[in-house]
């Protein structure tokens, strides 16, 4: 199926094996070319290579990066492989129009996937969702993608949320291409599915850390009724941002034989980040517990 669940897109995701190694250019010709036959003037990948061009040189629109497409010397088009015309063999770049509907086509999970970080050796991947800004247009919402990252910050792969459904019916396609084995993932409280935990945990073979809030009632309750202050081993991590400061205290415990009816690994652990809050002079202290497990 395709990796992209917001429109069809592609019939099938592009194969992930054998591409350690390749280049960028060699990784984007696995890349089905969306567009049909008839009337197509420039390269797939050429047309992909300009608009990452145009990003990493500091375009932020696709006004901008037909600018830079439109003034790029001949020998930059030249090794982005651009089109040639005419017996002097001039290279013609692609226009903003092109450019946009190009990338419009293009499946955003497979382009991912082909160009996203490389997991192996990874210790821990952390799944998040955020809104696409500027991806807002009238009556229709702002494009949503889950994504997959490494600890070091480096993108491993996303795809687009469905605009009827949220991210929980992404997260295994998500990480379902990707060996996981050994590995930890993290997830906000969105996340804590028994579906999920039971596909890290048994399919993937992998480890978890989710947040538990009261949208888990019966699982945040008994969590929280573990005995945490009687803990000795504890973690203080203190930070200042955003106006304020925070100093947070984890407590970490072996959870066996409780009766949590949540799918555990071989060695469950249940940690507590208890995160008192303190603002500037003058503004009342804001408290907050998280448990995690």
């Amino acid at each position: 199926m395709c990796r992209q669940s917001a429109t069809v897109c592609l019939v099938k995701s592009p194969a992930l094996e054998g591409l350690a190694g390749l280049s960028l250019v060699e990784r984007l010709r696995v890349l089905p070319d969306p567009r049909r036959r008839r009337g197509v003037r420039h390269p797939f990948v050429a047309v992909l290579l300009v608009a990452a061009s145009a990003v990493v040189a500091g375009a932020r629109s696709y006004a901008a990066i037909g600018q830079w497409s439109a003034s790029a010397p001949q020998h930059a088009l030249a090794r982005l492989g651009a089109r040639v015309v005419g017996p002097l063999r001039v290279r013609v770049a692609p226009s903003a129009a092109t450019i946009r509907r190009v990338i419009g086509l293009v499946c955003p999970g497979g382009l991912a996937d082909l160009t996203g970080a490389d997991l192996v050796g990874a210790d821990s991947v952390a799944v998040d969702g955020k809104a696409a800004r500027g991806s807002r247009h009238s009556q229709t919402p702002a494009a949503h993608l889950l994504a997959a990252m490494t600890c070091d910050g480096r993108t491993v792969t996303q795809l687009r949320v469905p605009n009827k459904t949220n991210e929980i019916t992404c997260f295994a396609a998500l990480l379902e291409p990707y060996d996981l084995t050994e590995v930890t993932v993290t997830a906000d409280a969105l996340h804590t599915q028994r579906g999920h935990v039971r596909f890290l945990v048994e399919e993937k073979k992998a480890h978890y850390l989710l947040v538990v809030k009261t949208n888990q009632p019966g699982l945040h309750s008994r969590l929280r009724s573990l005995p945490w202050k009687e803990v000795t081993a504890r973690r203080y991590d203190r930070e200042t941002g955003h106006g304020r400061k925070e100093t947070r205290v984890t407590r970490a415990l072996t959870v066996t034989g409780l009766g949590l009816d949540f799918p555990m690994p071989p060695r469950p652990c249940a940690s507590c980040v208890t995160a008192p809050t303190s603002r500037p002079a003058g503004a009342a202290d804001r408290p907050s517990t998280r448990s995690r497990t």
